[in-house]
């Protein structure tokens, strides 16, 4: 049976992409089928620069990605998604999202990654929140954050709202790529492991490395 996991972010640049192809790596190197699917890209034509830095991290393309199925939904600008749709004239149909998930699915993929689009609260549209795609489709949530100065306050409002949505939390996700003042970093971490392990006992926390996405083994 496949899972599938939706990964978001404390804001819209905590690295969730970097975050999701290392995952993406790891998961396939302990001998899983690994998709990932960018659930709305903005800013591009054609493809998902997002899926684009899964690919290179993993070492691999996909099939899927020829035919647009790891990247169903794209818009030209680079803003939120409900912006970005009313500047290009479109209109958001989710659906093609689950439609990308019973493909990968039924193509045998063992786990399927959804990268979401900037944070939990991002507007689809004036009624719709990403927030609201997770907990329509009972999808368990992974939260990237990082341990820049402000990030403990961002991931305990995402974390409060993922705990009011009454979402599952599976990964709490650290990306060291934004360690950049060991001090704060340092106690970050080890904040949120305190209090993950006290509010999310179910959840584990995944440590990813600093590492160049064109070299990822080069550690």
């Amino acid at each position: 049976m496949t899972e599938t996991i939706f990964i978001s972010g404390i804001d819209t640049d905590a690295g969730k992409s970097y975050a999701t192809g290392w995952i993406a790596r790891k998961l396939a190197a302990e001998g899983k089928r690994v998709a990932t699917v960018k659930f709305i890209q903005t800013g591009n034509q054609g493809h998902s620069e997002d899926v684009d830095l899964h690919r290179r991290i993993m070492g691999t393309s996909l099939p899927e990605d020829v035919l647009g199925i790891t990247a169903p939904i794209i818009f030209s600008y680079p803003a939120s998604a409900q912006l970005a749709a009313r500047i290009d004239g479109r209109t958001i149909d989710l659906s093609h999202v689950d439609r990308s998930i019973s493909a990968l699915s039924e193509a045998g993929y063992d786990v399927i990654l959804v990268e979401g689009a900037g944070g939990l609260m991002v507007p689809i549209t004036d009624d719709v929140l990403t927030i609201d795609y997770p907990v329509s489709r009972g999808l368990p949530v992974a939260l990237v954050t990082n341990g820049r100065l402000g990030s403990i306050s961002h991931t305990l409002l995402a974390l409060h709202a993922i705990r009011t949505h009454t979402l599952s939390l599976k990964w709490l996700i650290y990306n060291e790529h934004f360690d950049s003042d060991p001090v704060i970093s340092a106690d970050t971490r080890g904040f949120l492991r305190r209090y993950v392990s006290t509010h999310f006992p179910e959840a584990s926390i995944i440590v990813v490395p600093s590492f160049d996405p064109d070299r990822p083994d080069a550690k």
